[in-house]
């Protein structure tokens, strides 16, 4: 342990992309308490996304303030919290009012494919700095945006390179909010996902900050995961002189939450899109020759990095939303897997859902939505059990890019998110990829793996066992009897 605690309770600020919660938990790992907030999505042209940073800072302490309320908590009561954010949106702010130059600009926002092409000729490729970055130069990622923003907010580029404007993701903004200011510092999970840091040191690389054009003075500290230097808050009243233990990014957060501890250990959260992630020690990194991202997955203060490879697929939960509302296949998700139900299989219907294009492996912005197989006996039963298959189809495509890479066979996934509700799904999932699927009890896996951290780092937990002891099942499917 980093430091001895008498507080049971830990926190988790869970920042996502379209909200904002707060959890608490106790030491047995179940949730105390629970407080959401909506932020307000902006979109000034097609295909822009934009946050107001300020108002996710308000949603914060809100929420703080509200689940602290009522689990009937004070300050001395927490150990500390963590904060698991959705990575790459980037904010810039002013050091010294702290108020924000522009609208945060969100991961999946396209406004920098210009840059991005730019950036591509001027480096080799999509590829070019995969060696040095673990990942492909996409809008997807930080350093496009902050480009996007230097060229294109009057004032910027002279006030960064005068040192008076800082950078950050939304985990290291919401960091320098609660600690009034007295700590810039994020975490490699989130660092590593702008492509200004090298995939082996894990820290800033000068010739990337040179190709992006980026003045050193305005980036953060780098810190371990757990138990880094980020701070202890004093802006937020409800849970004033805690510690901020841990930040993880979303996706790591929930391979954390998932207890995914040994190499090869992988968890796939089905969402609006799919993500899945295999931990992959704490070796070198291996670089991706299959279109994965090379990520590391969190590291504890004086250990090594852990690392992890990702994969990412675009369209899975949000494929059944639109069969609801825009072929009305039914009035709700629960309808359509009721339809899809009816129906043995999909009988060689096959959907691909590339509609705006494909993510791993492929990275085709191009590709566009696909059904074929179709006969006179298919009905829209068939199509929507397609439609379900597809996310295990698409998720068994980056199972195989994940082995072809790293040599490991899957023993089991772990899955969480909202569609693991259905029991189609992580049946047909087990039969496909050939392994079992293990459903989590506590379907919280993000804010839960944000909290364990940040518990590890003050001592309400003492190792990575006493967490894996925590993850209880609720659910195994195995491999069905008839696999063809």
């Amino acid at each position: 342990a980093l430091s001895a605690s008498p507080s049971k309770y830990v926190g988790a600020l869970d920042q996502g992309t379209s909200s904002t919660r707060f959890v608490i938990f106790d030491q047995q790992g179940e949730v105390v308490a629970l407080s959401q907030k909506e932020h307000t999505q902006y979109y000034p042209e097609p295909g822009w996304v934009e946050h107001k940073a300020e108002e996710i800072f308000q949603n914060s302490v809100d929420c703080i303030t509200d689940a602290m309320k009522q689990a009937e908590l004070n300050p001395e009561d927490v150990s500390s919290i963590g904060i698991t954010n959705q990575r790459e949106t980037t904010v810039v702010w002013d050091k010294v009012t702290g108020e924000p130059l522009h609208n945060a600009i969100v991961w999946n926002c396209v406004r920098t494919s210009g840059i991005v092409s730019e950036f591509q000729s001027k480096c080799g490729g999509v590829d070019g700095l995969r060696e040095k970055t673990g990942l492909p130069i996409s809008t997807y990622f930080s350093a496009t945006k902050l480009r996007w923003l230097m060229e294109n907010v009057p004032g910027l580029k002279e006030k960064a390179e005068a040192g008076d404007v800082l950078f950050g993701t939304i985990d290291c903004y919401l960091a320098w909010k609660l600690n009034g200011g007295t700590r810039h510092a994020t975490d490699i999970t989130n660092a590593a996902r702008t492509l200004l840091v090298n995939i082996n040191t894990l820290e800033w690389d000068d010739s990337l900050l040179e190709t992006f054009d980026v003045p050193a003075c305005m980036l953060p500290s780098i810190e371990p995961s757990i138990g880094g230097e980020f701070g202890v808050i004093n802006q937020c009243p409800a849970l004033d002189g805690v510690p901020i233990g841990a930040i993880l990014g979303d996706q790591h957060a929930a391979t954390f939450g998932q207890a995914c501890f040994n190499v090869g250990d992988a968890k796939c959260t089905f969402g609006t899109g799919a993500f899945i992630m295999m931990n992959m020690g704490s070796d070198d990194p291996v670089v991706s020759k299959q279109g994965l991202l090379t990520t590391p997955f969190y590291q504890i203060k004086g250990q090594p990095a852990v690392y992890a490879l990702e994969g990412a697929v675009a369209v899975a939960g949000s494929l059944i939303q639109w069969l609801r509302d825009n072929l009305e296949l039914g009035a709700s998700a629960e309808e359509i897997a009721e339809l899809a139900s009816s129906v043995k299989d999909a009988e060689g219907v096959r959907f691909v859902p590339a509609f705006n294009g494909l993510f791993a492996p492929h990275w085709r912005d191009d590709a566009r939505g696909t059904i074929c197989g179709l006969t006179f006996y298919h009905t829209k039963a068939h199509i929507a059990r397609a439609a379900i298959d597809a996310a295990s189809f698409q998720t068994a495509e980056v199972f195989d890019a994940m082995k072809a890479d790293s040599g490991i066979e899957l023993s089991a996934l772990k899955v969480d998110g909202g569609m693991t509700v259905n029991p189609q799904l992580l049946q047909f999932l087990a039969d496909i990829l050939g392994t079992k699927v293990l459903q989590p009890k506590n379907l919280e896996t993000t804010a839960a793996g944000v909290a364990f951290a940040a518990g590890l780092s003050t001592g309400v937990w003492n190792s990575l066992d006493q967490i894996a002891d925590l993850w209880a099942e609720a659910k195994q499917v195995d491999l069905s009897i008839d696999d063809e």
